[in-house]
Formats: structure tokens, C-alpha cells, sequence
């Protein structure tokens, strides 16, 4: 007897670059629990959390713009699974530093410098209570904004309180560094500005 098998909707996307190349800021053994564990669980979860729904249709940012019609299982790993395959792209190893270009001119008239805008993320990250993300957004007037969502909801969310389109998104969970940096979240935050891939977020600037 064979049994029918549902045809996967989302997928869990490789990462960009090997588990260990990121060290010495974020960890391989992390890197391959967060991704592998973590990452893999939302994607199943959301599949099977959408089976049989007019979900199984969408693309992840359709759904996440109208995610409260749906149940909670929906909610978090949908967003679980948009937020860590952001993460893993505005990653990169060799890189850090400070941005160019637009972005750079973006952030400046909107934070007064970078200096100033990384403070400012660098509290929110750290301020954020329990589980969540920190993000830098563009809004709706095309200006950019810091904010922070709990769990795993992200500001493309129709329930999130300051909507607009993710830019940057620091996972803020323990599971992304409690390996390495035990409860200190402010070390971690410290590390991972030196792997913050800006041509990404540069990219995303430009079309978003």
C-alpha cells in the first residue's frame, strides 16, 4: 500500500555560506542548530499548519499581511520561517563595517549618523523583553525606522504595532546565542554587527 504525501509549500533555503563562517562572532554549532533545528522546524510546522487552507496558495508575504485570519501555529512559524530566511541573508562572513551609498545617506538623515542608528538599534536589540527581533524598516513614507516585535512576528505582519517593509532583522532569541554567549545578549549584539552584510540590506533598500 503506498501512502500520498502532501507536496511541500515552503521550503527550508540553504545558507549562503558554510555553518562555520561566521565564526568567530556567531558560532558553526549555532549556526547548524539555529538553521537546521530551528529554521527546519518552522518550516514543517507551517506546512502542516496550512494544509488544506487557501495558505497553501500564497507567498510567505501574503500571508504574513494578513496573518490574523489564520490560528496562532500559522502566525509564528510563518513568521519564524520569513524572519530566519531573512537573517541568514543580511548575514555574511568578511563583512561588518558601515554602509554606502543611499543606505548610508538613508540612515544618516534618519538617525543623525551611523554611529547614532547603531546605538539605537543596539538598545532596542537588547531592550526587547523574552523572545523577538529588533529590525530596521522602511515605512510606509519611505522613511526608515528602528523597531521590535515579540516572538516571531515581524513588522509585514497586519498585527504588528509599526508595520513596514524589513530591511535588517536581529534574532534576539536565546536559541541564536545562548551556546556561545550564554544569557549575555549585549555580547552577542556586539559580535554581530561585524558580520551585518550591508550590501544586502542595500539591495533590499532599493527595491523595497
Amino acid at each position: 500500500m503506498t501512502t500520498a504525501t502532501k507536496n511541500t509549500v515552503f521550503v527550508l533555503p540553504p545558507l549562503p555560506y558554510a555553518m562555520e563562517a561566521l565564526e568567530p562572532f556567531i558560532d558553526g554549532e549555532t549556526m547548524e542548530i539555529h538553521h537546521d533545528k530551528h529554521h527546519g522546524s518552522y518550516v514543517n510546522n507551517l506546512n502542516i499548519a496550512i494544509t488544506n487552507t487557501d495558505a497553501e496558495n500564497m507567498k510567505i508575504e501574503d500571508l504574513l499581511k494578513q496573518v490574523s485570519k489564520y490560528p496562532p501555529a500559522v502566525r509564528n512559524n510563518a513568521g519564524g520561517h520569513y524572519n530566519h530566511s531573512l537573517f541568514w541573508t543580511i548575514m555574511a562572513p568578511n563583512t561588518g563595517g558601515v554602509p554606502k551609498g543611499i543606505l548610508a545617506d538613508a540612515i544618516n538623515s534618519a538617525f543623525g549618523s551611523f554611529s547614532e542608528f547603531k546605538s539605537k538599534f543596539t538598545s532596542a536589540a537588547t531592550g526587547r523583553f523574552g523572545s523577538g527581533w529588533a529590525w530596521l524598516i522602511k515605512n510606509a513614507e519611505g522613511k526608515l525606522e528602528i523597531t521590535t516585535t515579540p516572538n516571531q512576528d515581524n513588522p509585514l505582519m497586519d498585527v504588528a504595532e509599526i508595520k513596514g517593509f524589513p530591511l535588517l532583522g536581529l534574532d534576539v532569541w536565546e536559541h541564536a546565542y545562548y551556546l556561545k554567549f550564554q544569557n549575555r545578549r549585549p555580547d552577542y549584539i556586539t559580535a554581530w554587527w561585524n558580520v551585518v552584510n550591508w550590501n544586502e540590506v542595500a539591495k533590499r533598500f532599493s527595491f523595497s
